[in-house]
């Protein structure tokens, strides 16, 4: 079995003090290494970087539907165990954020049965958290 390593990802956003109260104050995240233009965040063990983009990086939003919701694409996040996830949720909820796809339990019943939301950062990155019922099934097709 292998073992997971992290990713690396950077995304645009147009205000660094909005992505840290996002992501450092909001979500949790404790900040790395940073300079004039860019800062990175501890993401659960990956390295999420935030580059300011005074420009629209981000073009035209695109959804796809999956199970009844219109998923906005591109976009990214973490697979938590289920109680990191119902708690996130909550603490989100707590704070009033609005979600793009609220909190729901997705493809019930199915090998792939996960609790999912999504949220946009401060900068328009759609986001998405979720939870496996069987975190076996990660990858499960049937």
């Amino acid at each position: 079995m292998s073992t997971l390593k992290p990713f690396h990802l950077a995304i645009p956003v147009d205000d660094l003090s909005a992505a840290r109260a996002f992501y450092g104050e909001l979500l949790g995240c404790p900040e790395g290494r940073s300079a004039e233009h860019w800062v990175d965040f501890d993401f659960r063990g990956h390295q999420l970087v935030c580059h300011l983009d005074g420009g629209d990086s981000a073009g035209v939003a695109l959804r796809n539907p999956v199970d009844g919701d219109a998923v906005p694409v591109p976009h990214f996040g973490l697979v938590l165990d289920m109680d990191d996830w119902r708690s996130l949720a909550q603490r989100l909820e707590d704070h009033d954020v609005e979600f793009v796809i609220p909190p729901r339990i997705r493809f019930r019943g199915e090998a792939g049965e996960q609790g999912t939301f999504f949220l946009y950062d401060p900068a328009g990155n759609a986001l998405e958290f979720k939870a496996f019922a069987d975190p076996a099934r990660l990858f499960a097709r049937d």
